[in-house]
């Protein structure tokens, strides 16, 4: 259950959108470090955690058969067509035992080529599905994170979560592939069609500003489009969408370099390894995902004048003490107990 405030539409204040001059202005007038720490309060209380957790598998039901519709398109490709720079970009994101199975797929026989058609259609329709549902989850999530108490129409939900599923979530996928696994694509196409060395340093330099901005813009849109209300303009929501990016790309980045250095984490899940790492990686990307949400949400609410990001608690006697024996200063709202006489 969710007990955050509801943020007002701060559309409905001005015929004109708010504006990023408008947002680095209440940033800097309300300070940074208080608007973190309300943004923390209404992600916790509008259940960010269990939201997160929720985006977690379904990015986790929509990856997975992205990667099998990946190894589809190897194999429909051919190593001569470019199949083999896609393989070397699926190995480098499923390294180990990923290896033998791409060296498989590349073979030309007419089993492997049916395997590979049947792969790549029944992948993308079946990542398409769970990232539509993601999407679902995404405007669950904002609506309780601003207050809104329920969601969508169904059929309105789910037509809006597949437009933003191919629209939004595509992109950004797209981004995190040229950042995860750009350098092995570009050392890839360089082996094999001749990339010169330079060509292939500037892609190295290239990628990650080209992977910043199509992940912002992704999150931007999600944060515009997803939740039940009527946004501010884009421009606006590029803060908290930043923040989003931040905070995910500072989480991959370390949860790589643990999973890398520490020899405990594969002596613990053995064969499960990279399955678990994805697991922590789908959690840690829908709270850095929450987090940029509940920042722009409290942005906006510090713009309209409505600090608070929570309810307060509510305050509730003792299971042995009656009302009438409790002072009146123990309650938050100051009224005195209503007294009731028996005829």
């Amino acid at each position: 259950m969710s007990s955050t405030r509801l943020v007002p539409e701060t559309r409905c204040m001005a015929d004109e959108e708010l504006s990023a001059d408008d947002a680095w202005h209440t940033l800097r007038r309300h300070g940074g470090w208080h608007l973190l720490r309300d943004a923390f309060i209404r992600f916790r209380y509008g259940d960010g955690f269990s939201h997160s957790r929720a985006l977690a598998l379904q990015l986790c039901l929509a990856v997975v058969p992205f990667l099998i519709a990946l190894a589809g398109l190897i194999t429909d490709l051919g190593v001569e067509s470019g199949g083999q720079v896609v393989a070397d970009t699926v190995t480098a994101l499923t390294p180990g035992a990923s290896v033998e199975m791409v060296r498989e797929l590349l073979t030309d026989d007419d089993r492997t080529e049916d395997v590979g058609e049947v792969a790549l259609t029944l992948g993308m329709f079946t990542g398409l599905f769970a990232l539509t549902t993601a999407m679902a989850q995404i405007e669950r999530g904002a609506n309780r994170i601003y207050g809104v108490e329920r969601d969508r129409p169904a059929l309105r939900k789910y037509v809006r979560a597949a437009t933003l599923a191919v629209g939004a979530e595509l992109p950004a996928l797209a981004g995190f592939l040229v950042l995860v696994a750009g350098r092995a694509f570009g050392d890839s196409v360089q082996r094999h069609y001749a990339w010169g060395e330079l060509a292939n340093t500037v892609w190295n330099v290239v990628r990650w500003p080209l992977s910043l901005v199509l992940i912002v813009v992704a999150v931007a849109a999600l944060f515009r489009y997803a939740p039940r209300r009527r946004q501010p303009g884009l421009s606006w929501l590029f803060f908290g969408a930043g923040l989003a990016t931040a905070l995910w790309w500072l989480a991959s980045a370390l949860l790589g370099v643990y999973v890398r250095v520490s020899d405990a984490f594969g002596q613990t899940y053995g064969a499960l390894t990279g399955m678990m790492a994805l697991l922590l990686w789908a959690n840690l990307t829908g709270i850095a995902l929450f987090l940029g949400l509940s920042f722009a949400a409290q942005l906006e609410a510090l713009r309209v004048g409505s600090p608070d990001p929570a309810h307060p608690d509510r305050w509730e006697p003792d299971r042995d003490q009656p009302d009438r024996d409790r002072p009146d200063r123990d309650r938050p709202d100051g009224q005195r107990p209503v007294e009731t006489t028996t005829p």
